[in-house]
């Protein structure tokens, strides 16, 4: 109770969560975490990310077995959809629908970075409160909540609820609502881990 209490009180006085949270990103050269995501359906993929942008996404739910990986120099998605097929393989751009999420995110914008970049922006046309400390992914983390003044809204969001894991700073929780309260997407990031060795052909679908 004392930590938390103290880690609260630390939050508050400190410097704005968001702000915090950007720089860790910009400090990271890589993560892997495992997301849960839930809009309309269950989706539970593991991804993982490498500046300047490479993204491997392993899924989980549904699509079991599918791999993809995106190159952000060729700016092109290779997709195996079927992993019981390692032959069969899709060339494909990132602004394909093939590969969008449920909620339309494409793949060279589904990093924590560009989760941040809209919060940011929302924050800059609205408000921020910290609300306390909660166990959220198996992290202690800070609840924020980042609200845009008189409906205004980010890809049509006008309010993040963000748990940042106190230790990354980085969000381990994210729910997003519209100007209605109706909640439009909620997702958990479990198992995160900063700045993992890869190896070299990871980002490939050979």
């Amino acid at each position: 109770m004392l930590l938390a209490l103290l880690a609260l009180s630390a939050a508050l006085s400190g410097t704005d969560p968001i702000d915090d949270a950007l720089e860790a990103f910009r400090s990271l050269h890589a993560y892997s975490v495992t997301l849960r995501a839930e809009t309309d359906r269950t989706e539970i993929i593991k991804y993982h990310y490498k500046k300047p942008g490479y993204v491997r996404m392993e899924f989980e739910e549904p699509h079991k077995g599918a791999l993809l990986a995106y190159d952000p120099l060729a700016k092109e998605v290779t997709l195996r959809p079927f992993g019981f097929i390692r032959s069969f393989k899709m060339n494909l751009s990132p602004e394909s629908r093939l590969i969008r999420s449920s909620r339309g995110h494409t793949v060279d914008e589904s990093d924590i970075g560009a989760l941040l970049e809209d919060v940011d922006r929302l924050r800059d046309n609205g408000t921020i409160e910290v609300k306390g400390t909660e166990e959220a992914a198996g992290k202690m983390a800070a609840l924020v909540e980042v609200r845009g003044k008189e409906g205004f809204e980010v890809d049509g969001i006008n309010l993040y609820r963000l748990w940042l894991d106190q230790e990354s700073r980085l969000p381990v929780k994210v729910e997003a609502y519209d100007s209605r309260g109706e909640v439009l997407e909620r997702v958990e990031m479990h198992e995160l881990e900063v700045d993992p060795e890869f190896p070299a052909d990871f980002f490939k679908l050979e």
